[in-house]
């Protein structure tokens, strides 16, 4: 399972942060996994300006969380599920969901939580999505590490 190894949760105070939250629409039952755990996740930090976008796909998460980068948040919390079919298509959508997010976080200097599940079954993707009966809760860690992530970079700034 992909949450070997995780750090234990860690509690921090980010009351203060906007946060967006952009999602993909494939998936359904996923998805409301994911922006339920997101949602968690945030309520458990003290944020308490999130704003949420939902868009057609997982390719199109890159374009809004960049959007939502110039906003102002301080944190982006990027949601999608990809499960491998009988095409490249798998392949050409998590490169550049991953590049694109990537793109944002850097060019933007702005915290990026990558909630991409990216899966070879639909139930590796249930098992991930923080459902009942789930074994990972891939929103909430998503989310949680965009808002530590934010908050480093507060410090860093603070510092410099």
């Amino acid at each position: 399972m992909s949450g070997s190894g995780a750090p234990a949760p860690r509690r921090v105070d980010g009351s203060g942060l906007r946060v967006g939250v952009v999602a993909a629409s494939w998936h359904e039952e996923v998805m409301t996994g994911l922006l339920a755990g997101a949602e968690r996740a945030c309520v458990a930090a003290g944020v308490a300006d999130v704003q949420v976008v939902r868009v057609p796909g997982t390719f199109e998460l890159a374009v809004v969380a960049g959007a939502l980068a110039t906003s102002g948040c301080d944190a982006i919390v990027a949601l999608g599920v990809v499960v491998r079919g009988g095409t490249p298509h798998f392949d050409f959508v998590c490169s550049s969901a991953t590049q694109g997010l990537t793109r944002v976080a850097l060019d933007h200097g702005v915290a990026v939580g990558f909630g991409v599940l990216t899966c070879d079954t639909e139930q590796q993707a249930l098992d991930r999505a923080g459902l009942p009966g789930s074994v990972e809760d891939k929103g909430y860690e998503a989310a949680s590490a965009a808002i530590e992530t934010a908050l480093a970079l507060r410090g860093v700034l603070e510092i410099s």
